[in-house]
């Protein structure tokens, strides 16, 4: 069965999401990029605040691929208590460097690999991060005004990759921009999770406050229930 993700950037934010008994809460900076990276002691102190069957994830910033930045990163990040720690695999740069740099601390920390739609990456580092000791790999945008994961990768594509990374033995996450309108479509994929921000906050601006109507309008469709109301009329 398919999770919910929510991205959020506070603890204020982590505490409503964890009441309201969402998969994974996400530690993000959205103001910082598209995998923006909230501060490490920030994200220690969150962590410590929620129950300790909270699940959470954080992403480790939008950094260059360079084996040292993203080791340091991953460690730093992997020492506040996180569930999963996510590193983006952005275009340029040392890839198999940088994947080898991560999973150094694969046997005691989760990874989720990112890769982003709207780059048209190579399924083929799939086997790589499996053989890296990666948890898990999603897909996901890097400009978020560009449109939403499903104007990026037909649905066919999405399910290519989705197969691959199950053949790995990989967990499965799609995000990007996602709207309300989306999640119909996706469910049926069966990704472990759909990842959520922008479609959460109000006016969909991911860098505004989060809105408990689009976050129960998007609660209820993985459950099948229909919501009444424009909750989801703003910009992607």
């Amino acid at each position: 069965m398919t999770g919910m993700l929510a991205s959020v950037d506070c603890l204020d934010e982590a505490l409503l999401i964890e009441a309201l008994d969402v998969d994974i809460i996400d530690l993000k900076q959205p103001a910082r990029g598209a995998l923006g990276a909230l501060d490490v002691a920030d994200v220690a102190a969150i962590v410590a605040a929620l129950r300790a069957d909270t699940v959470v994830s954080a992403t480790i910033g939008d950094l260059p691929m360079r084996p040292d930045l993203v080791g340091a990163a991953v460690a730093g990040m992997a020492a506040t208590g996180v569930d999963y720690v996510k590193i983006g695999l952005f275009p340029g740069g040392d890839w198999s460097g940088s994947i080898a740099a991560a999973g150094r601390f694969a046997d005691k920390q989760s990874l989720i690999a990112v890769l982003f739609a709207d780059a048209q990456p190579d399924f083929s580092v799939v086997p790589l991060l499996a053989q890296a000791g990666f948890r898990g790999v999603m897909l996901d945008t890097m400009d978020k005004s560009g449109g939403s994961l499903t104007d990026w990768q037909s649905l066919e594509r999405l399910e290519r990759f989705l197969s691959l990374a199950r053949e790995h033995a990989l967990l499965t996450g799609l995000a990007g921009s996602l709207r309300l309108a989306d999640v119909p479509g996706l469910l049926p994929l069966a990704a472990d999770y759909l990842g959520f921000r922008g479609a959460l906050c109000r006016q969909h601006n991911r860098v505004a406050a989060l809105d408990p109507a689009r976050i129960d309008a998007i609660r209820a469709l993985f459950s099948g229930v229909e919501v009444g109301g424009c909750v989801d009329c703003g910009p992607a």
